[in-house]
């Protein structure tokens, strides 16, 4: 008799783009400086802002106080500029570690768990 596998309490969703984002941080280290760093800004503040979100999804705002100064200093619209290397390299550094830490450690809570009902009725306008 084969039992079929309990829905899980809450999904990972931020696990992928805080993954990303940490490798391209870390690729970025040998792009600083270069024409091709304004990539690592865009796709990094990005990330940073979708990880947001799915914080937000799940209720911890916590996270806020590390992922909105990492798309802010990452943000290639208006960029921080007199950085020496040592330090931006450093802020490069650290910024992989909080998108790792918040791609591992953000959970959302699945449908049946969120709190929500769902009665499978639809709106009609």
């Amino acid at each position: 008799m084969s039992r079929t596998p309990a829905e899980p309490a809450f999904t990972r969703t931020a696990l992928v783009p805080g993954l990303l984002a940490a490798v391209v941080l870390l690729a970025g280290l040998a792009l600083i400086d270069n024409s091709w760093f304004i990539g690592v800004r865009f796709v990094v503040s990005i990330l940073a802002l979708i990880m947001c979100v799915f914080a937000g999804q799940g209720k911890q705002y916590w996270w806020y106080l590390g992922l909105l100064p990492v798309a802010v200093v990452w943000n290639p619209v208006w960029p921080i500029t007199g950085i020496e290397d040592v330090p931006w390299r450093l802020m490069q550094l650290g910024g992989a570690l909080i998108c790792l830490a918040a791609g591992i450690l953000i959970k959302v809570p699945t449908d049946r768990n969120s709190g929500y009902r769902r009665t499978g009725r639809t709106r009609r306008g």
